[in-house]
């Protein structure tokens, strides 16, 4: 029998917000199940956030300081391999059911009425979409009239709404509807990537979600630190950024996420047993991570940015029905989404592209003990957008943008932050694990100070550096030499 791969997004959704990872309210059944038969990556962290850089690194497996994406909005340049084009190579016709956020290359495009340049929610390029779920939520709002609700929802805030419907007519069922007709209707050797929108803000559950959890049994946040560098108290002055300030609007916030993370798991359900009907379930690989976590309320935040883990770990589990032996435990090892692109193109017997920046999951997937493995997860932030929509720059001498980042490196027990302005930050994890206590040990930030510059100058883009041009080509090709192919 062909493999089957499904690829699942959940937007925003943190790694910590699992039953099976000891979460004290949420309820993930359905995740729960598919990490007992899979393997569940405890320690799986996105690259960067928002949206669109955190999925570039997914669908590139390349550090956002190779791939170039900063924002929603920043082009995705087209001469980039992905798993979408990876699929079709291994004969696959990739389908998409959602959203991908990746903006077109601007050198694609046919003129200045081009509607991909009004919009960074462009399919990436090598997916068919077959239900698209960007705003405006056209085909959404169809399904809604056609089940008696007039209403127009046209952008984010207005989904909202979703706690005022039934759950069955959310947009988690919708898209899942159609994921399980189009599974009733396939045959052998099928690659879908399904995309759910849900944890991601506005903080509303769909029907009986909304009301799931009891905002006085939750939790608060952790509060943020006396003692924060300016970059933190920038991003509490940020009205989308910073956290409601009364503690029960605290945790009505975090009851309604928690009460979208069941919504989007029950739904999961049905996809599982879709498969198990169609017989497809032991010839699937399936893979459940996030574009980037969601800060609910930590540090004094909301959404997702900066250089705190929240915004970062993230979900991750893969199931390999190939390897049962390994189902049902858990990698500890620092995982990222880079190594998603990487994983795919083994499973489907394919090369991994040199451009990838990740490892391959395989090794762990079997219970091996790989090569070579990280000894820190790595992520990064951009801000640079806020003075691109407000200002133009004198170049080559105005460099301002260039200093609008900054870069994590966490190692479990301690974790250091470069900004682009030379400012750093570095946290004892093993004293404090909320990252409000600073590292003292001058030795201990020089080591990671240096392991960060190694980090880069390792990482570097190697597209077309291992290649020599003599004797007709040697060393690594890269892609996209058509003759080749």
């Amino acid at each position: 029998m062909a493999l089957n791969v499904l690829l699942i997004t959940l937007d925003q959704f943190r790694g910590d917000c699992l039953s099976s990872a000891g979460h004290p309210v949420v309820k993930t059944p359905n995740l729960d199940r598919l990490a007992r038969e899979g393997v569940r990556l405890s320690n799986h962290f996105s690259q960067s956030a928002p949206c669109s850089p955190g999925r570039a690194s997914l669908y590139t497996g390349m550090y956002q300081m190779n791939h170039r994406i900063v924002a929603n909005g920043t082009p995705h340049n087209s001469r980039f391999d992905n798993v979408a084009l990876l699929a079709q190579r291994a004969g696959y016709s990739p389908k998409l059911f959602g959203y991908t956020d990746q903006a077109v290359d601007p050198r694609d495009t046919t003129g200045p009425d081009d509607p991909r340049l009004f919009t960074y929610e462009a399919v990436l390029r090598g997916f068919e979409c077959l239900l698209p779920m960007g705003t405006p939520f056209t085909k959404w709002n169809e399904f809604l009239r056609e089940n008696g609700v007039d209403v127009d929802i046209n952008d984010l805030d207005d989904i909202a709404i979703e706690s005022t419907l039934p759950a069955e007519l959310g947009m988690s069922a919708f898209l899942t509807n159609h994921l399980c007709d189009w599974i009733q209707n396939q045959s052998d050797g099928w690659f879908a990537h399904a995309s759910f929108l849900r944890p991601h803000p506005p903080y509303a559950a769909a029907g009986k979600w909304s009301t799931e959890y009891d905002p006085t049994t939750i939790e608060l946040p952790i509060e943020p630190s006396s003692d924060r560098h300016p970059f933190h108290d920038l991003c509490l002055q940020v009205p989308e950024a910073k956290a409601p300030q009364e503690d029960a609007e605290k945790r009505e916030m975090k009851a309604q996420y928690y009460g979208m993370i069941s919504d989007v798991d029950e739904q999961l359900g049905r996809v599982w047993d879709t498969l198990e009907e169609r017989g497809m379930w032991d010839n699937t690989v399936i893979i459940v991570t996030a574009d980037h976590g969601e800060q609910l309320g930590d540090h004094g935040l909301k959404e997702k940015l900066g250089f705190f883990p929240q915004s970062y770990h993230i979900v991750g589990i893969v199931r390999d029905p190939s390897h049962p032996e390994t189902h049902g435990t858990t990698v500890t090892k620092f995982t990222e989404n880079i190594d998603i692109f990487p994983t795919i193109a083994e499973a489907l017997g394919q090369p991994v592209p040199v451009q990838c920046d990740g490892f391959p999951l395989t090794p762990l997937l079997e219970g091996n003990e790989p090569k070579s493995w990280r000894t820190a997860a790595t992520w990064e932030y951009d801000w640079r957008f806020v003075l691109i929509r407000h200002s133009t720059r004198d170049w080559p001498w105005d460099r301002r943008l260039e200093q609008f980042n900054l870069t994590t490196r966490f190692y479990g027990d301690k974790a250091y932050v470069q900004f682009g302005d030379g400012s750093w930050l570095a946290f004892d994890t093993a004293a404090d694990e909320t990252w409000r206590t600073p590292l003292t040990d001058t030795d201990a930030i020089l080591k990671m100070t240096q392991d960060m510059l190694v980090w880069r100058t390792s990482n570097l883009s190697r597209e077309l550096s291992g290649f020599l041009v003599e004797d007709g080509g040697i060393g690594e090709w890269p892609a996209g030499v058509t003759w080749r192919n």
